[in-house]
């Protein structure tokens, strides 16, 4: 059992609520415990943005007199927890990384915020974010740049990368991301955390910016109505479980979310399990430690007595698959925006060297042209026809997570190098995370291995939509031939960072 403030702080979130739960540990000695290393390492890492210290003891001391009268409020009594600054918070700042929004205190919280809060949860402060969440790194004028816990001279992606950076670094038991293209996916691969990205429409949205009224936008509400998704970032895949079976279901606020009950959760005996891997989607290039720790997994998998084939749907262009993400996410994002901002968001684009599938459909969406978006929604159920008839024939799909682990901090759209060679930006960061938006598949990341610079290389385990419960059951099983979670080192003193309070 983990005894002093340091191990406790990296315990998994199920285990410290235990603790908790059982009068071994304090929730307002737990809640301390994450605020001394807030206060100790987050200068360096500008993870935690927003922080509410007076109001989360308060809290934890109201938890710990219900236990002593025999309540409990739920799965997390008294874990702390922090919150991705996309997703509102009553009395509390919200600002989604954008300037026009540095002072928006709102009324009330976001869904999946007030699930977890009812479940006991105790809210440390706000995750950092690129503006309006729209990058895979973690930098913006309202707070600045947000540093990887292993290596600070890394990101730690994006757009959930402070989440994924509090989580890993020990400053918060649990974190709540959201994901149009990688955000809770690569952060969560670059700083060697576990991250769960559910089937889309099985989490509200309720609450989540921009997806809300924005000064300065169109007034357009809730215009992302497809392949954005919500879910938990963790140091194990319990505290995933938990975390979803807190914040899913139905919402009346947002008629998307059906009222599914989890599909059974048990696995199968290894023996009984049909994996397919792949190190290749398309043409993009995928480094050679990606690669070799792909295979090295698929190989110890067999050897545990899995059945292991490498395998990839053979009639998905990944090209069309790319730009119809694009050209669908641009259109949802292009109609919230004002004609200017739009103009300026294209002109971006145009300029950018990237020459990506995806950059070429988030242009052609923000043309806001409702034939080709109609179009491109009909393409989709046809690409998610083909994903699912092939993920029907395995378990699981096991692909990499992006081209390689966490980058140095670069202007965004800069090209990225791996091994030695120029990749473009969108293709590096997200070609392998966003055909999973545009086909809605739940997907599980965890960690896998280290570059031999000591960077967390992640790996993808997907399955059929709906099948949330049964893939984290089949990555319990997984995990233990992978790397699992280990605590970075912690980092140097940063000069001259602060952190808003």
């Amino acid at each position: 059992m983990a005894k002093d403030s340091n191990d406790r702080a990296f315990l998994p979130a199920h285990e410290l609520g235990r603790l908790i739960r059982e009068r071994e540990l304090g929730a307002v000695e737990a809640v301390r415990i994450y605020l001394d290393r807030i206060e100790k390492l987050n200068p360096a890492l500008n993870a935690v943005v927003t922080i509410q210290a007076e109001a989360a003891l308060e809290r934890a001391e109201q938890a710990d007199r219900a236990l002593s009268r025999g309540v409990v409020w739920g799965l997390f009594h008294g874990v702390p927890v922090t919150i991705k600054d996309c997703f509102e918070t009553a009395g509390l700042r919200t600002t989604c990384g954008f300037t026009q929004l540095s002072g928006h205190v709102p009324a009330g919280d976001a869904t999946v915020v007030s699930r977890l809060c009812h479940a006991g949860a105790i809210l440390l402060g706000k995750t950092n974010v690129p503006p309006l969440a729209a990058d895979f790194q973690t930098d913006n004028p309202v707070f600045g740049r947000t540093n990887n816990p292993w290596n600070t001279a890394c990101t730690p992606g994006g757009s959930s990368g402070g989440s994924a950076a509090a989580v890993a670094a020990g400053l918060s038991a649990l974190d709540i991301g959201s994901d149009l293209g990688g955000s809770i996916r690569v952060p969560s691969h670059f700083c060697g955390v576990y991250g769960f990205k559910p089937t889309e429409h099985r989490v509200s949205s309720v609450g989540h910016l921009p997806d809300a009224d924005l000064p300065g936008m169109s007034g357009v509400r809730a215009s992302l109505r497809h392949q954005g998704v919500y879910g938990p970032i963790a140091r194990s895949i319990q505290d995933l479980r938990l975390a979803m079976q807190v914040i899913e279901g139905p919402d009346p606020l947002a008629p998307a979310v059906p009222p599914v009950s989890p599909v059974e959760g048990h696995a199968p005996r290894p023996r009984q399990l049909r994996i397919a891997w792949t190190d290749r989607l398309g043409g993009v290039a995928v480094g050679k430690e990606t690669s070799d720790a792909l295979a090295a997994f698929a190989a110890r998998l067999s050897a545990a007595g899995f059945e292991v084939h490498q395998a990839a749907p053979q009639d998905w262009d990944l090209d069309d698959v790319w730009q119809t993400w694009g050209e669908i996410a641009g259109s949802e994002i292009g109609v919230a925006c004002p004609a200017l901002v739009r103009g300026l968001l294209r002109l971006d684009l145009w300029r950018s060297p990237d020459r990506s599938s995806m950059r070429r459909g988030l242009l052609r969406g923000l043309r806001l042209n409702l034939r080709r978006y109609m179009a491109a929604l009909a393409r989709r159920d046809r690409l998610i026809a083909v994903a699912e008839q092939f993920l029907g024939e395995w378990d699981c799909w096991l692909c990499p997570v992006a081209s390689g682990p966490a980058f140095t901090h670069r202007k965004s759209g800069a090209k990225i190098e791996i091994d030695g060679r120029p990749i473009d930006y969108l293709d590096a960061a997200a070609a392998y995370t966003t055909p999973f938006n545009l086909s809605g598949n739940p997907v599980l990341v965890m960690p896998l291995a280290k570059s031999a610079d000591g960077m967390p290389i992640g790996v993808q385990v997907v399955a059929r939509r709906w099948a949330d419960e049964r893939l984290l059951a089949i990555g319990e099983l997984l995990d233990s031939s992978g790397a699992g979670y280990f605590a970075p080192p912690e980092p140097a003193p940063a000069s001259g960072v602060s952190v808003a309070g």
